[in-house]
């Protein structure tokens, strides 16, 4: 399923439980992993320019100048190439120890941009990504700003890595009926089976919204237009027969993803709720832990401009477990 994984790290606890994660996905596929490391001394040449203005006069004499800059450009960038080759140095040794074949890549600019380029550029199957990085303050960030920004700018799944949790218990799956979440539970399947973990189904649908939308409705419509409306008959149709049929719709797609389990040996649990799709899929998984949640980027209502659908947005911050994005 996948043959190419990449997989930047920084030396955080997020990176160091991504390589784990990768590379027992890596061992399990036969993949090939690349890993990488972005430092920016350009950033820290601009910074360093920018400050000369503000040294003491002593400082400012031209020769004098000079000989800073040659130091600091020595100290930084040779310093922060051998520190990255250090953060590379840790993933080689890792996929030696599991006769894996790798690449590592040595990248210079903006962390999240060449991750992005390289990416894209390289074509990889699966990206794994520690949900925060070493600029993560106090661990109050939900997701960090180089995850988020590389899930929103490349095509590849992306797996965010939370806790270093392997996906050997039960493995979660979002349904909604889209065919990217049937997608999703393939993979789910395939990952399921390669460390003989159990896989559910989870499907969530939202009747309180149009409740709210009728609620609204009161105060709102005149007399004659709530007549014309008939608002009663209209909150009688929703209670009797939009709630019940929504349900019925989420539990055919549940009923599919069974048989399709089936159908490839996998037996699939299935499960139903009602509510905020984000909120109750947190609230379940807070009550029943899992050790991976597989979700597409999109639903059934992909919007055309948009990097993913928000739901999975929501679930991205909220969520505790690992999260695979196909």
């Amino acid at each position: 399923m996948y043959k190419n994984i990449y997989i930047p790290v920084d030396n955080s606890e997020y990176s160091n439980f991504s390589i784990d994660l990768g590379l027992a996905i890596a061992e399990k596929m036969g993949s090939r992993v690349t890993g990488s490391h972005v430092y920016s001394a350009t950033l820290h040449d601009k910074r360093f320019k920018d400050m000369e203005e503000g040294l003491p006069e002593p400082y400012l004499e031209e020769k004098r100048l000079e000989h800073s800059r040659r130091a600091h450009n020595s100290l930084i960038g040779d310093g922060l190439r051998l520190i990255s080759d250090a953060y590379l140095d840790v993933f080689e040794k890792k996929c030696g120890a599991m006769n894996l074949s790798c690449d590592r890549k040595l990248l210079e600019g903006k962390n999240w941009y060449e991750i992005v380029k390289d990416a894209r550029a390289s074509h990889y199957d699966l990206v794994a990504l520690g949900v925060r990085g070493l600029g993560s303050v106090n661990g109050n960030s939900f997701v960090g700003s180089v995850c988020d920004r590389v899930i929103r700018n490349i095509e590849s799944d992306v797996l965010v890595v939370k806790n270093n949790i392997m996906p050997s218990d039960r493995i979660v799956v979002a349904i909604d009926g889209s065919r990217q979440s049937v997608r999703a539970l393939e993979k789910a399947m395939e990952l399921a089976r390669l460390f003989n973990a159990q896989v559910e189904a989870v499907s969530v649908f939202d009747p309180h919204f149009h409740t709210v939308a009728f609620k609204s409705l009161v105060g709102v419509l005149s007399k004659e237009a709530g007549e014309k409306f008939r608002f009663k008959d209209q909150a009688q149709l929703h209670d009797e027969v939009i709630d019940k049929g929504l349900k019925k719709v989420y539990q055919s797609y549940l009923d599919e993803a069974a048989l399709i389990g089936e159908k490839h040996d996998t037996h699939i649990e299935t499960t139903i709720l009602a509510g905020k799709p984000y909120h109750e899929m947190c609230r379940y998984l807070d009550e029943n832990p899992a050790s991976l949640l597989v979700l597409s980027r999109f639903g059934a209502h992909q919007a055309e401009e948009a990097s993913m659908g928000s739901t999975t947005e929501n679930l991205l911050r909220y969520a505790q477990c690992n999260m695979l994005l196909t």
